[in-house]
């Protein structure tokens, strides 16, 4: 073998043995949401597994059950750093805490995509999709402004203190509601993303404010729970209440009347382009730093607009 062909063989080996099983195959890809088994995170999985598919990468879908686990997601991360996962997709369930695991998958040279909820450390990661969430926030101000005659008592549910994406729902909403000085902020109680939770704070709020007017829930779990303490309490015509989200549960709310506005995400295009460029960014091509996915308010009298119906439902 000449010398020529022999510094050839060895870049090549070199090259096999960085880059391993994305020259063999099809990348791997972490997607690490902040819940698993959630009806949001369920639609997230399938834009991104529509996009593995589409371009051609294997999903691996790990993170906690409940979005409280942050510890979870920390040794998620740091199990899938330690397998080389050509890329990681995730939501952060604590915008601290999730840093340290990222600086070590960033020192591997893993790209980190991060979707729906970002961390403190912006260097960590390549990419953000997400919703605006604190334009979006203020989209709920307007409508539960709307909603109210722009007077009254309102209780604020966000789910995870801590969260960047809870935070800057919670914060959205309450810089929104200082166009409307009739509206006033009574309380404020975390749900913790889940559904009992969220109907004892409500019925908290409920008993130490009987004036009560209306209810800002930050998520779906917030949303569906509240909803669920108001018609338990007959109060669905007299409290209104926007929430954050969609699914199945709380669109059937919405139409039975405990629900009155929904502000929703585009969790599948979260999904989608987070794998999508997860892709890119492994095959070394640029990708934008921050996506807008966007957000619309759906409510009783616009479920049937096309543009509405395809967001509440992006599977059919």
């Amino acid at each position: 073998m000449s010398k020529r062909n022999l510094i050839v063989s060895l870049l090549l080996v070199l090259v096999l043995a960085v880059s391993g099983h994305v020259l063999a195959g099809k990348p791997t890809i972490l997607v690490s949401p902040k819940g698993t088994d959630s009806p949001y995170w369920l639609v997230v999985k399938a834009g991104a597994e529509a996009a593995a598919e589409e371009f051609g990468a294997n999903i691996v879908w790990q993170g906690p059950q409940k979005e409280t686990d942050i510890a979870k997601q920390v040794n998620v991360i740091e199990n899938n750093v330690i397998k080389n996962v050509d890329a990681i997709v995730m939501a952060a369930t604590d915008a601290n805490a999730l840093v340290p695991p990222l600086k070590k998958a960033q020192n591997k040279g893993i790209p980190v995509i991060t979707i729906d909820s970002g961390v403190a450390d912006d260097s960590v990661v390549m990419a953000h999709v997400s919703t605006d969430n604190e334009k979006a926030a203020m989209k709920a101000a307007d409508i539960l402004a709307i909603l109210t005659g722009e007077e009254g008592e309102v209780g604020v549910i966000p789910f995870v203190a801590g969260a960047a994406t809870s935070m800057a729902r919670e914060n959205g909403f309450k810089d929104g509601l200082e166009k409307y000085p009739g509206l006033e902020v009574v309380a404020t109680q975390y749900s913790q993303a889940d559904i009992a939770t969220a109907m004892q704070v409500t019925e908290n709020m409920l008993t130490a404010n009987p004036n009560l007017k209306a209810i800002f829930a930050a998520n779906l779990p917030g949303g569906v729970g509240a909803g669920r303490a108001l018609k338990s309490r007959g109060l669905e015509d007299d409290v209104v209440l926007v929430s954050f989200d969609s699914g199945d549960t709380l669109i059937k709310q919405l139409k039975e009347g405990s629900v009155d506005a929904l502000v929703v995400q585009r969790p599948y295009q979260m999904g989608y382009l987070g794998v999508q460029y997860a892709i890119k960014a492994i095959n070394g091509e640029d990708i934008p730093e921050f996506v807008d996915t966007g957000s619309i308010v759906a409510t009783r009298s616009n479920l049937n607009d096309p543009v509405v119906h395809k967001v509440l439902f992006p599977n059919e």
